[in-house]
């Protein structure tokens, strides 16, 4: 049975604060889906807060596709299916989680289906100013690598994902370097943190691109998301 707590005071925003302790409890699983969430009244002395307050928190929570209010029914929980899964503020709360794992290895997933591709169209699409960022940041990550720095080389790994994607001169490829920012940085600190680097996949990566071979960047990126590179490769993704 899903628990939640009073509002503690800070400078974040009442409703989104009841809106992230009633997401984390959906998003774990602690409430199901298809699940009645308690009346308002209960909510309402659960958190501590406003009637005001808890409505514009129902409000954030339907917008991303979590719950849904109906009248003489109350508020359920929506079917996985309604969920917003790209939205930023869902993905920090998925990321804000205690086990977040299975969504990160979602993530790896999805990344096995796109970004071979958009590494294909990056060696044929790049413009110079791009493949000139791709090698300075390629050059950090190769330094990062050396001394172990797993802050930089986090740093340096979302950068150049991020530029590969932009680099794409496909438009609809632009949210994934973009939009997902959070969870990127969150699945590569994931990936890297205590496993090795993977510099040379990723120098391959870049090597292709700068040769303008999409057939070579689309196997090399496939050689880097390969499960074994990754340390959630023990987690399931299907």
């Amino acid at each position: 049975m899903a628990t939640f707590y009073l509002v503690e005071d800070s400078s974040r925003k009442i409703h989104v604060q009841v809106a992230r302790q009633i997401a984390r409890q959906i998003l774990s699983g602690e409430l199901s889906e298809g699940e009645k969430l308690p009346n308002e009244v209960a909510l309402c002395e659960a958190f501590g807060v406003s009637r005001t307050a808890l409505r514009e928190s129902t409000k954030l929570l339907s917008a991303k596709g979590l719950i849904e209010s109906r009248p003489k029914v109350g508020t359920t929980v929506r079917p996985r299916s309604h969920w917003h899964f790209l939205d930023p503020r869902l993905l920090y709360w998925i990321q804000d989680l205690e086990q977040n794992q299975k969504f990160l290895a979602q993530f790896l997933g999805l990344r096995k289906a796109i970004e071979p591709e958009a590494c294909a169209l990056s060696a044929v699409n790049a413009t110079a100013a791009q493949r000139k960022d791709l090698s300075v940041i390629i050059q950090k990550m190769s330094m990062a690598a050396e001394s172990f720095d797993y802050a930089e080389w986090t740093i340096n790994d979302h950068l150049f994902h991020q530029t590969i994607f932009l680099s794409t001169g496909n438009q609809f490829y632009l949210p994934f370097g973009n939009i997902l920012d959070t969870i990127f940085k969150q699945f590569l600190g994931e990936s890297a943190e205590g496993g090795r680097f993977c510099l040379a996949e990723h120098k391959a990566i870049y090597d292709a691109i700068m040769a303008g071979s999409p057939d070579d960047a689309r196997r090399a990126s496939q050689e880097l998301l390969q499960d074994d590179n990754q340390r959630l490769s023990q987690v399931t993704y299907a």
